[in-house]
C-alpha cells in the first residue's frame, strides 16, 4: 500500500524547479526571447531601484527579495540599494508612480544577461508585474539557483482583470482577503470586487447609520479602520478595490436595522438560507433616497476608486407589485413595468454617485434604454448582454463563464474569452470590452475552503485576461498551472494545505492516506447541483463534509483520462499495466476505508461512494484484460455497464471523475 501511495504522489506531483523556467510562465507574456547565459544567484545578490522611486515599488522589491530568499535560503539582503544604479544584480528602472485607476500603464520589459537583470517599466505597476515574472523564472541546476538569460516584453490584454469575493453569505475575515490579494498580485489581477451586502449580512461599519452593521451582520463586519488597512494593502500591490452594495434586491440585511427602507412592513431577520428573496428597497419613498444619499456619500469617501458597484441583480419585484406607493409611482412617472421602476431607481442612484465623482457599475439587469452611457455593465447571465451593451456604447466586462463557485473545470474557464475574434460586435464596440472578473460567491465556502475554490483555477482565468488571445492551449495551461499553484503557497494561501487538514479532522487521526487515495478520483458536484441533493444549506452549517474537502478539477482524473485515451488509441503493454495498477489501488483502498470506518462514523458515511469506486475499478480491470486479449466477454457486458451507470450517480454531493474513462473502455470493448 505504501509503495502505491508513493507512486500516486509521484504521478500527481510536479517538481518545483525542473529546468530553465522560460516555458513555465503564467500568465504568458506578450513575447519571450531566450538568449545565451545564466544569471547566477548567491547570498550577495543585490537589487537597485531608482533613487526616488515611489514607495509602492520600493516595498515591492523588498517583498521580492524576501520571497526569493525564502525559496533559495541564501540569506539575501531584504532591502533594495537606492544609491548605486546599475548594479551587478537586479536593477529596476521606472519612470513614475502609477495612479490607481483604470487604463493605467502596466507594461514592463525584462532583460537578463549573465551579469545583471534590467527591468524597465513606465509605472510601478509594471515594475510589480515584472517582479512576479522574475520569481516564476527562478531556476536551478547542479550549480545552484539562477535566472535564465532572456528578453521579455509584456503588457496586459485587458485593463480590468478582477476577482469578486462575496463576504456576505459566509463571512471572510481580514486575513482571507489579504492572502487572496497577494494571490491576485502574483497572477497580475488588478481589481478586487468586494461584495459587501446581501440578504445574509451587511459587512461594513457605517458611522452614519450604525444600525446597518450592528443589526445586519451578526457581529461579523469590517470596521472602517480595517477597510482602510485592506485598501492600503491592495494599493501597495497595484490592485483597485471596487465595493458592491447590492440594491434594490438582495437587501434583507439592510432592513433588520432599517425596516423603513423596505417595500413591505417588517420586522426583518437576517436570512440564513440562500436564493432569491422578496425584500427590496422602496423606490417610491423619498426616505429611501435621502438615506442612500447619506450612506453612499459616506462609502464614496471611504473607497477611493472611481468605480462603485450597485448590484441590481435578481430583484423579483414581488414586494413592488403589492406596494401601493410603487404602483402610484408607475402611474405618476409612466413606468410600464418593474424593469422601468428599477431603471428609475438606478437613475436616482446614478445622480448620487456622479455627485460623488463615481462611475456606476451594475450587473446586466441594470441595462435599460433609459440609462446613460457612462455606466459599466457586468455580464453574468450570458455574452448576449455583453454584446448588446457594447454595441450600444456601454463599457462592459464579462463574468459569465467565470463563476468559480460552481466547481467547473479549469479548461472551461480558460477557453471562455471576453473578446473572441468572432464576437459579433459593431465597429468600435471592441474598445468597450474592459475585461472580466472571476466571481467567488460564498454560499458553499468557508474561510477554510475558499482558497481551494479560487486557486489554482483563477490562475487560468488571470491568463485569459492578461495574455494574447492566441494563448489557449489547454494541455499547456495544465502543464504550467501545477507549479504556479505550488508557488502561491508561499503567500499563505491554503488551497493545497487545507484539504488534508480537513481530512485529518474528519478522521480524527493523521492516518489519512486511504482517504487521500479515494478523494483523488472524485470532485464536488458542478453547477448548482449540490443544492438539490437533500441538504438544505444555510449560514449555520459547517462546511467540512466531503464535497467541501474535494477540490474542483483535481489533477488525477485528468491525467488518468489522457493515459486511458492514449491506450485505447494505441494499446501498449506497459501503459495497460500502469492503468491496471491505478484501478487495483482504488479497488483495494475500499478495504482500507472499511477498517477506518470502524474508528469514525464520518468515514463510514463514505463507504457507499468508495464501494462505487471499487466496483468501477473492478469493471475497469476486467475491460483492460479484454482489450489486451482482443476478445469481449458477453457475459460481463451488462454487469459492467451497470457498475458504470451506478458510479455516475452523485453521492454525498460528489461525483466520481474517472467514470468517463472507464466508460470509454467499455465502449471500446463492446461497441
Amino acid at each position: 500500500m505504501r509503495l502505491r501511495i508513493l507512486i500516486l504522489t509521484l504521478f500527481l506531483g510536479t517538481s518545483f524547479f525542473a529546468k530553465a523556467q522560460l516555458d513555465q510562465l503564467m500568465p504568458v507574456p506578450k513575447s519571450v526571447e531566450a538568449t545565451k547565459g545564466k544569471f547566477r544567484i548567491g547570498n550577495k545578490f543585490i537589487a537597485s531601484i531608482r533613487e526616488k522611486a515611489p514607495s509602492r515599488a520600493d516595498e515591492g522589491v523588498k517583498r521580492f527579495l524576501q520571497r526569493l530568499d525564502g525559496r533559495t535560503g541564501l540569506n539575501i539582503a531584504d532591502y533594495p540599494d537606492k544609491i548605486h544604479f546599475p548594479v551587478d544584480g537586479l536593477n529596476v528602472w521606472l519612470r513614475r508612480g502609477a495612479e490607481l485607476k483604470l487604463h493605467e500603464d502596466e507594461s514592463y520589459s525584462i532583460k537578463i544577461t549573465a551579469s545583471r537583470i534590467m527591468v524597465e517599466a513606465e509605472t510601478d505597476f509594471g515594475a510589480l508585474h515584472s517582479l512576479e515574472t522574475l520569481l516564476q523564472l527562478l531556476s536551478v541546476d547542479d550549480e545552484g539557483y539562477y535566472f535564465p538569460a532572456c528578453n521579455i516584453e509584456d503588457a496586459p490584454r485587458f485593463p480590468w482583470r478582477g476577482l469578486l469575493i462575496d463576504v456576505c453569505r459566509h463571512w471572510q475575515p481580514v486575513d482571507v482577503i489579504k492572502r487572496n490579494l497577494d494571490g491576485m498580485s502574483a497572477m497580475k489581477l488588478n481589481v478586487f470586487h468586494w461584495h459587501l451586502s446581501e440578504d445574509q449580512g451587511f459587512r461594513i461599519e457605517s458611522k452614519t447609520f450604525p444600525m446597518l452593521h450592528k443589526m445586519g451582520s451578526n457581529g461579523n463586519f469590517y470596521t472602517q479602520e480595517q477597510v482602510r488597512d485592506i485598501l492600503a494593502y491592495a494599493d501597495a500591490r497595484g490592485i483597485r478595490v471596487v465595493p458592491e452594495f447590492d440594491i434594490p434586491g438582495h437587501a434583507t440585511a439592510w432592513f433588520v436595522g432599517h425596516p423603513e427602507l423596505a417595500s413591505a412592513p417588517g420586522p426583518y431577520e437576517i436570512e440564513k438560507g440562500f436564493g432569491v428573496f422578496d425584500p427590496a428597497l422602496n423606490p417610491a419613498s423619498e426616505t429611501t433616497y435621502k438615506f442612500l444619499e447619506q450612506f453612499l456619500g459616506e462609502m464614496c469617501q471611504l473607497f477611493p476608486d472611481q468605480y462603485f458597484h450597485i448590484g441590481g441583480d435578481e430583484n423579483n419585484g414581488k414586494q413592488w407589485d403589492k406596494n401601493p406607493e410603487v404602483q402610484q409611482l408607475k402611474k405618476d412617472k409612466g413606468l410600464k413595468d418593474n424593469h422601468a421602476v428599477q431603471a428609475y431607481f438606478n437613475t436616482r442612484l446614478l445622480e448620487m454617485l456622479t455627485e460623488n465623482g463615481k462611475r456606476m457599475v451594475g450587473w446586466d439587469e441594470i441595462l435599460q434604454t433609459e440609462m446613460p452611457k457612462n455606466i459599466v455593465i457586468q455580464s453574468w447571465r450570458g455574452k448576449e448582454a455583453l454584446v448588446k451593451a457594447a454595441n450600444e456604447g456601454y463599457d462592459v466586462m464579462l463574468s459569465n463563464g467565470y463563476y468559480i463557485d460552481l466547481s467547473r473545470s479549469t479548461a472551461k474557464h480558460y477557453l471562455n474569452d471576453p473578446l473572441p475574434s468572432d464576437l459579433n460586435l459593431n465597429k468600435g464596440a471592441k474598445a468597450h470590452v474592459l475585461g472580466g472578473e472571476a466571481t467567488m460567491w460564498a454560499e458553499l465556502v468557508s474561510f477554510e475552503t475558499i482558497d481551494s475554490r479560487i486557486w489554482p483555477r483563477t490562475c487560468a482565468i488571470a491568463e485569459r485576461f492578461w495574455s494574447p488571445e492566441s494563448v489557449k492551449d489547454v494541455d499547456d495551461m495544465y502543464r504550467r498551472i501545477g507549479k504556479v499553484s505550488q508557488n502561491l503557497e508561499e503567500l499563505g494561501l491554503l488551497h493545497i494545505k487545507n484539504p488534508d487538514m480537513l481530512l485529518r479532522r474528519m478522521l480524527g487521526s493523521n492516518n489519512i492516506q486511504a482517504l487521500k487515495v479515494m478523494i483523488s478520483a472524485i470532485g464536488p458536484l458542478q453547477g448548482y447541483k449540490r443544492h438539490g441533493q437533500g441538504i438544505k444549506y444555510s449560514t449555520d452549517l459547517p462546511l467540512t463534509r466531503l464535497p467541501d474537502i474535494a477540490i474542483p478539477d483535481p489533477e488525477f482524473p485528468r491525467k488518468f483520462a489522457k493515459l486511458v485515451n492514449a491506450h485505447l488509441e494505441k494499446p501498449d503493454e506497459m501503459r495497460g499495466l500502469i492503468i491496471a495498477n491505478w484501478l487495483n489501488l482504488f479497488k483495494n483502498n475500499h478495504r482500507e476505508l472499511e477498517g477506518l470506518a470502524k474508528q469514525s462514523p464520518r468515514v463510514k458515511e463514505l463507504l457507499p461512494l468508495s464501494g462505487q469506486l471499487q466496483a468501477l475499478s473492478i469493471a475497469g480491470v476486467g475491460l483492460l484484460d479484454m482489450l489486451a486479449e482482443g476478445k469481449a466477454d458477453a457475459t460481463r457486458k451488462a454487469a459492467y455497464k451497470s457498475m458504470i451507470d451506478n458510479a455516475k450517480k452523485p453521492f454525498l454531493e460528489c461525483e466520481i471523475l474517472i467514470v468517463p474513462s472507464i466508460e470509454a473502455m467499455w465502449k471500446a470493448v463492446y461497441e
